[in-house]
C-alpha cells in the first residue's frame, strides 16, 4: 500500500467509520472512481480482468462498465450485498476467495471498505483520468494569485495543514542556481540580491538567469535522460558514435525558448519539414538515439525489430506519459493498449533508413557532415574540381575509340583464360612473413602457406626484374587440396592491405608503387576489393570463403607504368591484418601485364560489360555503346592523368571529411518496410497482421483522411490541442524538476499503474496555460519559480511529518542531493576551474587508469584520452556518456547509462559516494585550486578563509562550532605537511591545473584539507 492508500484510509477511519477512500481531494462522503477506485482495481485486479483478453479470467471484465443493458453478477449497482465481487473480496473460503490466497497482492480491510462504498453509491465508472481533456474550474481561481499558490493553498487548507514561511534570501538564490543553471551561486551574486530591497528583486533575478546561456544546460540534463542520449551505440562492443550536435541543438532549443510543440516535431520529424534546415536535421537525431548493434553474429531482421520497439517505449514514455512497451509481446494488463496499438505506433518509425547489424567502426549512416566555414569552402573547391574532371572523363575523343577497339581485342581473348592474354606469372625468389608461416613454391608459380596458422600476418614476396614494364598487377587465390577451403585457420580470408614497392638493382630505398584502382572476380558484401587499397585493418577484401570455396582474382592497376631495370626487386606485401582471426590466403599466385590495354581480364568485368563484348559492334544497343564507353574511360591508361588528378581530389575531399565533425540523422526511406503484429514478440513469426502507422484507439484519432501516416503526422498529432497527455506529462515532469516530486508521482506512467495527481486541477492548469502559452516553456518555468510555494523554506515540524511525510501536499520545499554531474559542476565552479562556453564535442575527464580495459571492440582496447585544458573542466553535461561503461564518479551519484528513456534518477546515499569526493581526482584537483583562491582572495586569517569557502560552497558563513573544527583541522594538517614536504609537495600538484608558485606547498595542502571537508559536506551538494 503506498502513502497516498493509508492517508486516505486514515482520513475516512476518521469522518465515516467503516468507510475508506474518499481521499484528500474531494468530499469524504464521495468515492471517486479515477481517484479512489481504479488505483486498487489496477494493482489487484486487472492482472486477470483488465484489458489484456489472453490472460482474463471468467470473462470478467473490470477496467470498463460492463455493456450497456447487459446485467453483470459481479457488480450490481447500488446493492454491495448482491455484488459477487464483494462476496469474493470478503469471503474466508479459499477457494473462492479473490484476489487468490497465492497471489502476493492481496486487498487490504481499507480497499474492500472503499470498493464496498462505490457500489453502494451505485458503481460509476469514469474514463481514466489521463485520457481526459484537463479543463479548468474558474471557481477555484482566485483573481490575482498565481493560480499555483491557489490550488495548492486550497488543499491544504482542506486538510488542516499551514505552508511554512517564504525561505530566506541567502536559500531562495541558491536554490535558483541550483534549478535553472545547476551551479552554486558566487558570493558577490548572493551578496548583490540579499542587499537589494527592491520589491522586485526576486523576479529580477529569475529573469537574469533564465537569460543564462547555462539555463539551457541545466534544462537539457532531464531531456537527455529521457530521450537516452548516449556518445556511444549501448549493444555489444558499445562503439563511439558522433551525435553531440543534437545535444547541442536541445540546449540552444532551451535557450531559444523554442515553442515546445516546434521541440517536438523537429525531433520526431525534422527530415520530413518542407526543405529542412541543417538544425532541424540535427533535431531529427532524435530518431537515432537508440541502441545500435554492430556484432558479427546478429540478426538484422531481429535488431530491426528492436530499434522499433526501444522507440515505441521511449515515445510514447517522452510525451504520452504511457507503458506502451508493455503490449510488445501481449495486450496491456492495466492500460487499454493493445498490441496491435504498440505495432501501429511503431509502424511510424518503419520509414528510417538504418541497418539491423551495422559495420564496426562506421559511421552509422545516415549521418550529416557539420563543416565550419573554412571547410565548406574548401569542399565547394574541391567538388567543383571534381565536376570539371569527371565531364573531361565522360567525353569519349577519336583518339580513344582507337584504343578503346584495340582493349575490346584484348580483353575478348581473355575470356577464354588468363594465360591466352599477356599475364605473365611472376616467380618469386624469396617469400617471407611476419608472423611463423614457411612457404613453397610449386611448380606453376602458386605459393603455398604451411605450419601452424596465425591469427594475423603479412607475407611479402620478392620478385626480381629483368627490365619489363608493368602496368598492373594479379592477385589469384586458391582452393587448395592441403587447405580447408581458401585457408587454414577460417576457409575466407581478408586481405586488408596489397602493397607493391620496387628496389632498383643499385640497392636504393624501396619506392611504393601508387594503386590506381582494383577489380575483382568477386567481393563479399561490405568487403570490396576497393577497401585492399587503403590499409584501414577493419576493412579489406572478402570472398565469402567459408561458404564458398572457388578461386577468384583481383587486379590492382598500377597508377603509372613502372620500367623495371634487370637485377631490381618487386616486393608485394599481403596484409591479412583484420579483426577475424586466422582469415589469411594461403594458396596464391601473382602474375603482372606489360600491355596496357590488357589491365582487366575477363573474370573482373562486370556482367553488363560482359554481355555487351559478346554482342558484335553492329548490334549492340546504344545503352551497351554508351555503357562500353564510360567503362574503358574508367581503365584506359590514355586518362590515366586525369583519373589520377581526380583521385587526388578525392582522396583530398574524403580526407577534408574524415577530420569534419558529424552527428546522425533520420532519413526516411522511399517504401516504408512493411510492419506486422509479431505474436509474442517474435520477430520470427511473420503470421501476424500487417499494420499502418496509427494512433492508440484510447486517444483521439489521428485523422489523415486514408493516406499513410507520417512521423510528421504523429508529431502534429502529440501537440495538438486534444491531445490529453503530452502537456501533463511535460507539465508533471517539471513540477518534479522545482519541487521534488511529480504531481502525478509516476513521471513515465500516467495509466492506471500510474498515481491519481495529489493536485488534479493544478496540474490540469498547468497543462492548459502551457498551451494557451504557445507551449512556451520558459513561461511555465518563471510562473514555477515565482510561486510562493516554490519560495517557501524547506524546513519542516512534527505536524508536517506526522500528516505529510513525504511532501506531497507540498507545504514546503523539498531538500535532496543534486544531480552526479551538477556536484562536479558546483565544485568547479567554487574552485574557479569551470569552463563556461557552451557546446562542443563531448570530453573525457580524469577517469582511473585502465576503468576501459575490459572494454573490447573486436579485440582492441577502446583508449580513453583524457582531456586537456579547459575541455578538462568543462560541465558534466558533456561528459563522455558511454552506456556499458558509464564515468565512475557520474555512476556513483546515480546517472543513469541511458539504456532507457529514464523520466526520473534514483537518490542513494552510500559510504563510495564520500570516498568519490574526497579521492577522485577531480575533487582532490578542485580542493586544492580552491583553497588557493580562498588563500588568494580573503587575505591571512583562518577564519576569513573558511569564512569565505563557506560562502562559495554554501551561501552563507559558517557558525562558531564550525570555524572551530575547520580552524583546528587546518593547523592539524599544517603541522603534518610541514614536517612531511614530500606529501605536502605531491598533493599541491594534484591534477593539471597549475599551483600558485608563491604559496608554501604545507599551507596549500592543509588548506586543501579544509576544502576536501567542504565540498563533503552533506550540505554542500544538496539542493535548498
Amino acid at each position: 500500500m503506498n502513502w497516498q492508500q493509508m492517508l486516505l484510509g486514515a482520513v475516512l477511519v476518521a469522518l465515516l467509520p467503516g468507510v475508506a477512500g474518499a481521499g484528500i481531494d474531494g468530499p469524504a462522503d464521495k468515492v471517486g472512481f479515477n481517484r479512489d477506485v481504479r488505483p486498487i482495481l489496477s494493482d489487484k485486479c486487472y492482472a486477470c480482468h483488465g484489458p489484456d483478453a489472453n490472460t482474463r479470467k471468467g470473462d470478467l471484465r473490470l477496467d470498463i462498465p460492463p455493456p450497456e443493458g447487459q446485467s453483470v453478477e459481479a457488480i450490481v449497482a447500488g446493492d454491495p450485498d448482491a455484488s459477487a465481487l464483494i462476496h469474493r473480496i470478503t469471503t474466508t473460503d479459499v477457494d473462492d476467495q479473490m484476489p487468490p490466497v497465492d497471489q502476493k497482492k492481496q486487498l487490504t480491510d481499507n480497499e474492500k471498505s472503499v470498493l464496498r462504498q462505490w457500489i453502494s453509491q451505485g458503481a460509476s465508472y469514469e474514463p481514466h483520468w489521463a485520457y481526459i481533456p484537463p479543463e479548468v474550474n474558474a471557481a477555484h481561481l482566485t483573481a490575482g494569485e498565481v493560480p499555483i499558490d491557489t490550488l495548492v493553498g486550497r488543499k491544504l487548507a482542506r486538510m488542516g495543514v499551514a505552508s511554512t514561511p517564504e525561505a530566506d534570501r541567502r536559500t531562495l538564490i541558491r536554490r535558483l542556481y541550483w534549478d535553472l543553471l545547476g551551479v552554486p551561486p558566487t558570493p558577490e551574486a548572493v551578496a548583490d540580491f540579499v542587499n537589494d530591497a527592491e520589491s522586485e528583486a526576486y523576479e529580477r533575478l529569475v529573469d537574469g538567469l533564465l537569460q543564462s546561456p547555462h539555463y539551457g544546460e541545466r534544462m537539457a540534463m532531464e531531456w537527455l535522460d529521457v530521450v537516452r542520449y548516449a556518445d556511444s551505440n549501448g549493444y555489444h562492443s558499445d562503439e563511439f558514435r558522433s551525435i553531440s550536435a543534437y545535444r547541442d541543438y536541445v540546449i540552444n532549443a532551451f535557450n531559444t525558448n523554442m515553442p515546445f510543440d516546434q521541440f517536438t516535431r523537429e525531433q520526431l520529424a525534422g527530415d520530413l519539414m518542407p526543405d529542412p534546415s541543417r538544425e532541424q536535421l540535427i533535431a531529427s537525431g532524435y530518431n537515432r538515439l537508440n541502441q545500435i548493434t554492430a556484432e558479427g553474429g546478429a540478426q538484422a531482421k531481429e535488431y530491426i525489430a528492436k530499434y522499433a520497439a526501444d522507440r515505441v517505449r521511449t515515445t510514447t514514455a517522452v510525451w504520452l506519459g504511457a507503458t506502451m512497451g508493455c503490449a510488445e509481446c501481449h495486450d496491456h494488463k492495466f492500460d487499454p493498449l493493445s498490441t496491435k496499438d504498440f505495432y501501429a505506433f511503431s509502424a511510424f518509425f518503419a520509414d528510417i533508413e538504418e541497418d539491423g547489424v551495422y559495420r564496426s567502426g562506421a559511421k552509422w549512416a545516415p549521418f550529416m557532415y557539420l563543416p565550419t566555414p573554412e571547410e565548406s569552402q574548401r569542399e565547394a573547391e574541391l567538388t567543383a574540381a571534381i565536376t570539371g574532371l569527371d565531364a573531361t572523363l565522360a567525353q569519349s575523343t577519336p583518339a580513344l575509340e582507337v584504343a578503346q577497339s584495340a582493349w575490346e581485342s584484348q580483353t575478348a581473348l581473355s575470356k577464354r583464360n588468363v594465360q591466352a592474354t599477356r599475364w605473365q606469372v611472376l616467380r618469386p625468389a624469396d617469400v617471407t612473413a611476419q608472423g611463423e608461416t614457411t612457404f613453397r613454391v610449386l611448380e606453376d608459380g602458386r605459393v603455398l602457406a604451411a605450419g601452424e596458422a596465425q591469427e594475423r600476418d603479412v607475407y611479402t614476396v620478392r620478385v626480381p626484374t629483368d627490365g619489363s614494364t608493368i602496368e598492373s598487377l594479379m592477385l589469384e587465390v586458391f582452393n587448395h587440396p592441403e587447405l580447408n577451403g581458401l585457408s587454414r585457420g577460417g576457409s575466407n580470408f581478408v586481405l586488408t592491405q596489397f602493397e607493391a614497392n620496387y628496389r632498383g638493382p643499385d640497392g636504393q630505398e624501396a619506392s611504393p608503387l601508387a594503386l590506381a584502382y582494383a577489380l575483382a572476380d568477386y567481393s563479399q558484401d561490405r568487403f570490396p576489393v576497393g577497401d585492399a587499397l587503403n590499409g584501414d585493418k577493419n576493412r579489406g577484401w572478402a570472398v565469402d570463403g567459408h561458404l564458398k570455396k572457388e578461386d577468384h582474382l583481383a587486379v590492382f592497376a598500377l597508377r603509372e607504368s613502372l620500367v623495371t631495370a634487370p637485377g631490381g626487386t618487386l616486393e608485394i606485401a599481403l596484409h591479412f591484418e583484420s579483426g577475424h582471426k586466422f582469415h589469411q590466403s594461403d594458396c596464391f599466385r601473382l602474375r603482372y601485364t606489360r600491355d596496357a590495354n590488357d589491365v582487366t581480364p575477363w573474370a573482373v568485368l562486370p556482367e553488363a560489360i560482359r554481355e555487351a563484348l559478346d554482342v558484335p559492334r553492329a548490334a549492340r544497343t546504344e545503352a551497351q555503346v554508351q555503357e562500353l564507353g564510360n567503362y574503358f574511360r574508367e581503365v584506359t591508361p590514355q586518362l590515366h592523368p586525369e583519373r589520377v588528378a581526380r583521385d587526388t581530389r578525392v582522396a583530398e575531399l574524403e580526407a577534408l571529411k574524415a577530420g569534419m565533425a558529424t552527428t546522425l540523422i533520420a532519413k526516411s526511406l522511399p517504401e516504408p518496410r512493411v510492419v506486422r503484429v509479431l505474436p509474442r514478440g517474435n520477430w520470427l513469426d511473420e503470421s501476424g497482421e500487417v499494420v499502418l502507422p496509427d494512433t492508440p484507439k484510447i486517444l483521439p484519432a489521428l485523422g489523415v483522411n486514408g493516406r499513410r501516416a507520417t512521423r510528421l503526422d504523429l508529431a502534429n498529432w502529440i501537440v495538438r490541442e486534444d491531445n490529453p497527455l503530452t502537456a501533463r506529462v511535460t507539465m508533471n515532469r517539471l513540477w518534479k524538476r522545482f519541487y521534488g516530486t511529480g504531481i502525478s508521482k509516476v513521471l513515465d506512467d500516467l495509466g492506471a499503474q500510474g498515481e491519481w495527481p495529489t493536485h488534479p486541477q493544478l496540474l490540469d492548469w498547468l497543462a492548459t496555460e502551457f498551451v494557451d502559452s504557445g507551449w512556451n516553456m520558459k513561461h511555465m518555468v518563471r510562473l514555477m519559480v515565482t510561486s510562493k510555494t516554490y519560495r517557501q523554506s524547506s524546513e519542516t515540524n512534527d505536524t508536517l511529518l506526522a500528516k505529510d511525510p513525504y511532501n506531497r501536499l507540498f507545504a514546503r520545499q523539498s531538500r535532496y542531493r543534486v544531480e552526479a554531474e551538477l556536484i562536479r559542476d558546483g565544485a568547479l565552479a567554487m574552485s574557479g576551474l569551470l569552463a563556461p562556453h557552451i557546446g562542443g564535442r563531448s570530453v573525457f575527464p580524469y577517469q582511473p587508469e585502465g576503468y576501459y580495459a575490459n572494454c573490447n571492440t573486436f579485440g582492441g582496447v577502446l583508449a580513453y584520452d583524457t582531456d586537456t585544458g579547459d575541455d578538462q573542466y568543462r560541465r558534466g553535461l558533456y561528459t563522455f556518456w558511454k552506456r556499458s561503461f558509464l564515468h565512475p564518479s557520474l555512476l556513483a551519484f546515480d546517472a543513469p547509462n541511458r539504456e532507457e528513456c529514464t523520466a526520473e534518477r534514483t537518490i542513494s546515499n552510500t559510504p563510495l559516494q564520500a570516498l568519490v569526493l574526497l579521492n577522485d581526482p577531480t575533487y582532490v584537483e578542485t580542493a586544492r585550486v580552491f583553497a588557493e583562491r580562498i588563500m588568494a582572495e580573503a587575505g591571512e586569517r583562518s577564519d576569513d578563509r573558511i569564512s569565505l569557502a563557506f560562502r562559495y560552497a554554501l551561501s552563507r558563513e559558517p557558525d562558531a562550532q564550525e570555524l572551530e573544527v575547520l580552524r583546528a583541522l587546518y593547523h592539524k594538517h599544517l603541522m603534518e605537511y610541514t614536517e612531511d614536504k614530500a606529501a605536502a609537495t605531491a598533493l599541491t600538484r594534484a591534477g593539471m591545473a597549475p599551483t600558485l608558485s608563491d604559496l608554501d606547498a604545507a599551507d596549500v595542502a592543509a588548506w586543501t584539507s579544509v576544502t576536501r571537508v567542504i565540498l563533503n559536506l552533506h550540505e554542500t551538494i544538496t539542493r535548498s
